[in-house]
């Protein structure tokens, strides 16, 4: 029996897990990434449920673990420095499996998983994509051609695979209003194990401690804008944005600016009706991106590209793309839902709901908020649960 071959567009979680668990079930896999090498931008993330079994499952948990963010406290300040909140971190985790980690750290163990014969073409920018009903082909802008059996579009939430077979990105696209930047920077808080949070009305951001002696910085913030940041104006969007921010938050935006460029863009769901067309299939956040506050999308990622793979090992393309989609889809529909409702409590927008919230945070029985935060995470992990 001939091989069968996969082109994947994109070398991040979903492709990269997808090349895995294909070559798992004996596929050959081609890995398309128009970057000169892994990406090194992204936030951080927690990886729990069936994205932390699947990690299992690959021999991958113990290079993730050396990498994860140790935290003890979640320290959350005002605008002025005062105190609002703090919480055991561990304490209230309790005994939930549960990884926190940069995304990159998650991609680079993805990628030194890959067995040798994995072809990984960076620096390859595909142009136009052919199904010929028995086999789809790729164009790329240096005028290779490559051929094979499925084409996985696995290229993030901006993915041109979908705008290319699928339409446009406002077909698709639920803005939830609200934008986030990530950059990392030498450690300059000395928080140690703890996380600390500026918060406000309509803007927050934290900051992890790394383990290699820099320190993460997460904002989000509430805004009607929408589309892609040019460079040149990412410092700026992140400045307007923290403009009432705590005199610390300003310091620390000015000593990452001698870094390098923060990765910035909106908190976006894409919601389709189908995640196949032919020979094609999107992956992750092309697919069903859930965005950073649903605490799910890598975890989904590597959850639905091992899914995928158990389908194509055993039944017929068409088939295992319907498949694929019906054993997922409950659990994405959730957790999208869960993004919509969670972003106001997040970061809330008024001056009123910002204070109303304090206030309950404040006064409410540590163990109460405590069961809070478990009830978060569980709640997550059992939304995912039919996908495992």
């Amino acid at each position: 029996m001939t091989q069968r071959t996969a082109l994947i567009v994109g070398a991040g979680v979903a492709g990269l897990a997808a090349a895995w668990w294909l070559k798992k079930v004996g596929w050959s896999a081609v890995v398309i990434e128009r970057a000169p090498d892994l990406r090194t931008a992204g936030h951080m993330l927690g990886l729990s449920g069936p994205g932390l079994e699947v990690a299992k499952r690959m021999g991958i948990e113990p290079q993730l673990q050396a990498k994860a963010c140790v935290i003890n406290e979640n320290i959350y300040r005002d605008r002025k420095g005062r105190e609002l909140l703090r919480m055991k971190y561990r304490e209230f985790l309790k005994e939930l499996p549960y990884i926190a980690l940069r995304r990159t750290d998650l991609v680079q163990a993805l990628h030194d998983a890959l067995p040798p014969d994995v072809d990984i073409r960076f620096g390859a920018t595909a142009e136009k994509i052919v199904d010929h009903g028995d086999r789809v082909s790729v164009q790329l802008a240096d005028g290779t051609e490559l051929t094979g059996d499925l084409l996985i579009g696995a290229d993030g939430l901006r993915s041109w695979v979908r705008r290319e077979v699928f339409g446009s990105d406002e077909r698709f696209f639920k803005e939830l209003g609200y934008r986030f930047a990530t950059y990392d920077l030498e450690d300059t808080l000395n928080l140690g194990i703890d996380f600390l949070s500026y918060t406000e009305p309509g803007h927050i951001v934290e900051y992890y401690t790394l383990r290699d002696g820099r320190i993460a910085a997460l904002h989000a913030w509430v805004t009607s804008e929408t589309g892609i940041v040019p460079d040149e104006a990412r410092w700026a969007a992140i400045r307007r944005a923290a403009r009432t921010a705590h005199p610390q938050v300003h310091e620390i935006v000015d000593a990452a600016q001698r870094g390098p460029l923060p990765l910035i863009d909106n908190l976006t769901l894409v919601d389709m009706p189908s995640w196949s067309e032919g020979r094609v299939v999107l992956l992750g956040d092309a697919a069903h991106c859930l965005t950073l506050i649903s605490g799910q999308g890598a975890g989904m990622s590597i959850a639905s590209a091992a899914m995928l793979a158990e389908e194509l090992g055993s039944k017929p393309i068409d088939e295992a793309l319907r498949r694929h989609d019906e054993r997922l889809r409950p659990a994405i529909v959730k957790l999208q839902e869960r993004s919509r409702k969670m972003g106001a409590l997040f970061v809330p927008a008024s001056s009123l709901s910002f204070h109303l919230r304090n206030f309950a945070l404040r006064h409410m029985p540590r163990a109460w908020l405590g069961q809070y935060f478990i009830n978060a995470i569980r709640s997550e992990i059992l939304a995912t649960a039919d996908a495992s």
